[in-house]
């Protein structure tokens, strides 16, 4: 996949850019806050329409605009807009509007390496349930429902719980069951199809410590409706005290290992960024192989932790998973390897790039 053209109006610093993109994509110099990573923000808005940093909508526009516009042509042209005033959203592909976020979802892929995706591996259990959930509803519109329904139905859940009525939360428990099955048994065999390509990696990237991933179900939790179902029945009592649903795979927790101990325990900084990219680059390729073509590479100053072996590893890798399209930033040339100089070299400065 290549990103031919991108439009951006008013999203974070960048006031108005219009960029035609090299075929093999480009290397972005400049200064911290100057806007590269916000650029590569806007890029991926246009995969999940959502901010890859976890921020709402109204934190995205522009100081004193009054909302923001990106649009991009990958194949397909996809556009979203952003009014604060009603906060409405509004996304289109190819000129028509969407009637769910769900049917443009994926229209465009990117996958965005960062020094801050070591949060994939320091981080607690929500930061790597987040990465499947990402992973996995670009994957299978299937599972994308799922995962909708389930949220859905926990929010209003929660909601009834809150207020101590319990027949209206109850009254959640089917579609909550159903949904909660689905979404389990959808990560659990990525997981198990995957767990050895993930040892691979982290191998192929020079660790030495028996790297390994397990998708562990939390109490109470299961991939069948019915087992489901009877957890919640059995936690009601809990679950109105707490005001909150305790059981279901917003509980559950993708566990990384080394030699078997927790990698966010045991692991150095240099053994969890190593982890967090082989995740990173099995979500390459899992892309790839479902959707038959490469996703964009979003490289966010993703070098300047990694020393020389490491680098060299890592761009041996990245040649085999993405060997398409890499839009790369950096405060200096010295922090991009060689290697990714086969592409233009753009300057960025105050939220304009000039060649």
């Amino acid at each position: 996949m290549e990103l031919t053209a991108l439009t951006i109006r008013n999203f974070r610093n960048l006031a108005a850019l219009d960029v035609e993109w090299p075929e093999r994509g480009a290397v972005i110099i400049g200064d911290n806050g100057q806007g590269k990573t916000n650029l590569l923000e806007a890029i991926y808005y246009l995969v999940l329409f959502r901010s890859f940093r976890g921020v709402k909508d109204r934190e995205l526009v522009r100081f004193a605009e009054a909302g923001f516009f990106v649009a991009g042509s990958a194949g397909h042209r996809v556009t979203a807009g952003y009014e604060v005033h009603g906060a409405r959203k509004k996304v289109t592909v190819d000129g028509a509007p969407v009637g769910k976020l769900g049917d443009a979802v994926g229209r465009l892929l990117a996958v965005s390496f960062s020094p801050a995706d070591r949060v994939l591996v320091a981080g607690g259990p929500a930061e790597r349930r987040r990465y499947l959930d990402v992973l996995l509803a670009l994957s299978d519109r299937r599972y994308l429902d799922a995962l909708t329904a389930l949220r859905a139905a926990l929010r209003q859940r929660n909601a009834a719980l809150r207020r101590g009525l319990a027949e209206a939360a109850w009254a959640f428990d089917e579609p909550l069951a159903h949904a909660a099955a689905a979404v389990a048994a959808g990560r659990l065999a990525w997981v198990e199809r995957h767990a050895a390509r993930f040892g691979e990696l982290c191998a192929a990237l020079g660790e030495a410590d028996e790297p390994g991933v397990a998708y562990h179900l939390h109490r109470g939790g299961a991939v069948d409706a019915a087992t489901v179902a009877a957890g919640l029945a059995g936690a009601r009592e809990r679950d109105l005290r707490r005001g909150m649903t305790t059981i279901g795979p917003h509980r559950d927790e993708l566990r990384l290992s080394l030699a078997g101990h927790e990698t966010r325990w045991v692991g150095s900084a240099g053994q969890q960024r190593t982890a967090a990219l082989a995740l990173r680059l099995l979500e390459a390729e899992s892309l790839a192989r479902i959707h038959g073509t490469n996703p964009i590479a979003l490289f966010d100053d993703a070098f300047a932790e990694l020393d020389a072996r490491r680098q060299e590893r890592l761009l041996s890798l990245i040649g085999e998973t993405l060997p398409g399209q890499a839009i790369i930033t950096a405060p200096r040339d010295a922090e991009v390897p060689a290697a990714l100089f086969d592409r233009p070299r753009w300057q960025m400065q105050g939220g304009r790039l000039a060649a």
